[in-house]
């Protein structure tokens, strides 16, 4: 998990100093709910996300070469460089996709999860969304139908505090945004998406209980975003606030916490910081030698 997330970061910081890197929604402080889900979830079950989807995808195991030359718009990306990270997927990989519209997921993850249970399958469906997609009504649309046919989707909020910039408390009246599960009579969680072990403990007991059929589950994981909404977004928050949120990295807290338990040592933590940066290099490489899509392609796979 932490080598994980340390990919997730120095890769999203490759992407972002690069003068060709578009319209990106990045993750960087909120690796941990996108990882410690990913690492309750099986090759039988899909995630879903909305727009900021390069950490969920790189989390469920996307390969990153491929990943980052969608972003680049490269014909060799995971969707041929015509999804992007508003619509990165990848099913056969468990990744059932990102949407870029706030809550546009959420209902096609409760039909995917219709289509499972009506199949027989015996993976579940994670819908990973923002704090911003809880007041749309297609979520509560989706929560109702879930919980009336009990049907195996686990329903995770990554609520970073802000809707763009508008704070979570302007826009949400829930005294927890999990409250809402709670209203359809699932069983609803929230906790500290800031830790990794923590997500990754209450996510594979939720999905342990979606298998078993108790139906499907809600789970609010507080985090912070370090940067600003999106590449192009201006920051709103005060520099003090920017100081006191990174002094939260999850990723220092669980390196600090492996090295405290002698799992890893000094000398492991520099060979994953050379693995991790080499593993971005060979992305970048890979997508710097790919060639655009054809422009005669530009009306397939358009429906």
């Amino acid at each position: 998990m932490l080598r994980s997330m340390m990919l997730i970061r120095a890769f999203e910081q490759a992407l972002a100093r690069r003068n060709d890197h578009g319209f990106q929604l990045l993750s960087s402080g909120e690796e941990a709910v996108a990882v410690g889900l990913c690492s309750a979830l099986t090759g039988k079950d899909q995630l879903l996300t909305g727009g900021r989807s390069i950490g969920p995808a790189l989390a469920r195991g996307l390969a990153p070469d491929r990943v980052m030359a969608e972003l680049l718009g490269r014909s060799s990306g995971t969707n041929r460089g015509k999804g992007g990270r508003g619509h990165l997927a990848d099913p056969k990989a468990g990744f059932f996709g990102a949407h870029a519209v706030v809550g546009g997921n959420i209902s096609i993850a409760v039909g995917v999860a219709l289509s499972m249970q009506m199949s027989g399958s015996d993976g579940i469906v994670a819908i990973l969304f923002g704090d911003g997609a809880a007041g749309v009504g297609a979520l509560h649309e989706s929560l109702n139908i879930a919980a009336i046919w009990n049907l195996p989707v686990l329903f995770v909020c990554n609520n970073n505090q802000f809707s763009v910039s508008t704070p979570r408390a302007a826009a949400l009246a829930p005294k927890n945004i999990s409250d809402l599960g709670v209203a359809f009579g699932m069983p609803s969680r929230t906790i500290d998406g800031m830790d990794v072990e923590l997500v990754a403990a209450v996510a594979r007991e939720a999905v342990e209980k979606i298998l078993a059929g108790s139906g499907p589950q809600f789970l609010e994981c507080i985090s912070y975003r370090f940067s600003s909404h999106s590449t192009t977004a201006r920051e709103t928050r005060t520099r003090e606030e920017l100081v006191s949120i990174r002094s939260l990295c999850p990723v220092e807290r669980h390196m600090k916490a492996l090295l405290a338990a002698g799992i890893l040592d000094r000398g492991g933590e520099a060979s994953l910081h050379h693995e991790v940066a080499e593993v971005v290099a060979g992305a970048l490489a890979f997508a710097d030698a790919s060639e655009f899509p054809d422009p005669a392609e530009v009306l397939t796979d358009v429906w």
